[in-house]
């Protein structure tokens, strides 16, 4: 019996309705950009298997490190205990953040690096002699799947089924280009109003909202709405899940603004995409809201089996070194002036120009939003025919709704990229989007 027939057996797969999905593809090892199915195929690994493989598969540099490290200590409790590869993973990811920030608390993934953070920041003003209740979020925003990383998102379809159970947050709108200047502040302002003395945090992911469709902000707006939570003594909670480790063009997203965060979540590219690994990091001053040598329940009760796991601190190690390297500086500036490339040569074609409703670059990111002439979103029926496609040209992409996005491996070659773009100047003419009746403004996320 094949794999696939088995796993259709016994497996249950993210975001995927078994009734009418495909057969999974079963992959059989994989190296650098290239994932290598047991049929023979040999496909390009666009979007960094879910956004976490930064250097490419299998990196050998790494994977020395962690067999290494394997035969060493693979595993020990940390509560209580230390070890080399934790402390050094944090203190060079805090060498790379500004100044204030010196304590990292570790996790698993990227939900548990925002529900620490949002648990720290609600304990933070408890320990003070305060008790904010009130969160406040960026619509579209998506921050993960476990409950409170669930009420802290978007509400969507996705958490339709456990809205009696989600606490409540306040929604202000993103800084989007395009939105009326001062738009998102003037919403802080009228939530802080209300209540001042009630709001803990901000949660935000900076300058590009994944999820969402790889919106990129407007870096001015957002950087005055930290402002402002500055000055209104709001804490600042940055999820650079996916915006971390250089995705953006810097080595975080929050090096764009001037105005830095009081917390920062970590997680996906930490590791290089080898092991699963979470980090929550914040500032001397929230750290030191937590000691006490009379009260004992000012201590943070949170904690995960394989907090600080020695393999994945070596992995993140590893992958740091190769991050730190001019390599790597080198090959994502090139990735993205390829990106812009593309962008420009879609803008010079009057047939391509038409398909899409907005084509935005941040860093290595690229997304392409196709203007379907209907609604947009998760559940737009283009989104398989994209998915379907580019298979077949032995490319995955996994789009969200109408929009296709490319967040590759830094390893990948120019010739790569070139195979990509050309799959989307196919599908594109395959779909003759020129002779579409469509107006951008009307059937396109903002």
């Amino acid at each position: 019996m094949s794999i696939v027939a088995q796993d259709k057996k016994v497996v249950w797969h993210p975001f995927t309705q078994h009734k009418t999905a495909e057969a999974p593809l079963a992959i059989e090892r994989a190296s650098g950009a290239r994932l290598y199915t047991q049929d023979g195929q040999t496909i390009i690994d666009a979007v960094s298997s879910w956004w976490v493989t930064l250097h490419g598969h299998c990196h050998p540099y790494i994977v020395e490190r962690v067999q290494k490290q394997l035969a060493t200590l693979e595993q020990v409790i940390f509560a209580g205990c230390t070890h080399e590869p934790a402390v050094s993973l944090a203190q060079r990811i805090i060498a790379h953040l500004p100044k204030d920030f010196g304590k990292a608390f570790y996790s698993d993934n990227g939900s548990t690096a925002v529900e620490v953070a949002v648990k720290i920041a609600l304990q933070y003003f408890h320990n003070r002699g305060r008790a904010p209740t009130q969160l406040i979020v960026l619509r579209g925003g998506y921050h993960g799947d476990t409950f409170g990383s669930m009420s802290l998102s978007e509400r969507s379809t996705f958490t339709a089924p456990f809205q009696p159970l989600l606490f409540d947050v306040s929604y202000i709108d993103a800084p989007l280009p395009g939105h009326p200047k001062g738009q998102s502040v003037k919403q802080l302002k009228n939530c802080l109003a209300r209540n001042p003395k009630a709001t803990a945090a901000l949660l935000y992911e900076p300058i590009v909202q994944g999820v969402a469709g790889m919106l990129v902000q407007d870096h001015r707006e957002l950087d005055a709405l930290l402002g402002f939570c500055r000055e209104a003594g709001v804490l600042c909670i940055a999820d650079e899940v996916m915006t971390g480790f250089g995705r953006t063009g810097r080595l975080f997203a929050s090096d764009f603004l001037s105005n830095k965060p009081d917390i920062i979540c970590l997680s996906k590219g930490i590791t290089g995409g080898m092991l699963p690994l979470g980090m929550t990091v914040v500032q001397n001053r929230i750290f030191e809201a937590f000691l006490s040598a009379d009260d004992p329940a000012s201590t943070f009760f949170h904690g995960h089996s394989y907090c600080a796991n020695p393999v994945a601190c070596t992995a993140g190690l590893a992958s740091l070194d190769l991050l730190e390297g001019e390599e790597s500086e080198k090959a994502r500036t090139r990735i993205a002036k390829s990106h812009m490339s593309f962008v420009e040569e879609i803008a010079g074609d009057q047939s391509l120009r038409k398909c899409f409703c907005d084509v935005r670059v941040q860093g290595t990111i690229l997304a392409l939003e196709w203007d379907t002439g209907a609604s947009t979103g998760y559940f737009n029926a283009l989104r398989d025919q994209l998915y379907a496609f580019f298979l077949s040209r032995k490319v995955l992409l996994r789009p969200l709704g109408n929009v296709s996005y490319l967040l590759p491996p830094y390893c990948i070659s120019n010739e790569e990229l070139n195979v990509v773009y050309q799959a989307i100047k196919d599908f594109a003419t395959q779909q003759r989007c020129g002779n579409a009746q469509t107006t951008a403004k009307d059937h396109c996320q903002s």
